[in-house]
């Protein structure tokens, strides 16, 4: 059996989901061939960001796509990816072209937002592509921000338990709560 090989597509991301208050920052990657077709952040079924959202926050995923976000938007949580936009072939993270790496305006966001003072990336590569296309430029912002990389909740990192990945993501309500 061969085989077929897939090109690299452009893939481009979301605006922010986001209120003028919002606290902490979630930032993964690049949306999923999923997520895009759905026009939905996290828009995979097996990953697991709505149900730890949904524990969380009470943002389930049995809920409207809508309903979700607003939950997060009133909670103070603002969602975003590191990149504006990319070729990558499929959806992993790992098939994202290095070089096609098209970062979105993470300074200018913090600005337009100031009291989030918390960011936490969703997975490795966020907060690795976060340092080096965001971070000389937040850094000039002259704010303190509290980074934390959590794991990934793609289905595709499946080396922690769902447990182990909501106790993980439990900082994020924390951060709230300070």
């Amino acid at each position: 059996m061969t085989r077929q090989k897939v090109s690299a597509r452009l893939v481009c991301s979301f605006p922010p989901l986001a209120a003028a208050d919002s606290r902490v920052l979630i930032l993964g990657t690049m949306p999923s061939i999923a997520s895009l077709e759905k026009q939905q952040y996290y828009g995979h079924p097996q990953n697991a960001f709505w149900p730890i959202m949904g524990r969380l926050f009470g943002a389930e995923r049995e809920l409207p796509y809508d309903e979700r976000r607003q939950i997060l938007i009133d909670r103070g949580v603002a969602v975003w990816d590191v990149f504006r936009e990319c070729y990558r072939e499929g959806s992993l993270d790992t098939s994202i072209r290095v070089e096609s790496e098209s970062p979105n305006d993470i300074a200018k966001f913090l600005r337009q937002h100031p009291q989030v003072n918390a960011i936490f990336f969703n997975g490795t590569k966020a907060e690795t592509a976060f340092r080096r296309h965001a971070q000389p430029e937040v850094a000039k912002l002259e704010r303190e921000f509290r980074y934390t990389r959590l794991p990934s909740t793609s289905p595709a990192h499946a080396g922690r338990t769902f447990a182990q990945k909501l106790a993980a993501w439990q900082a994020v309500s924390r951060a709230l709560q300070e």
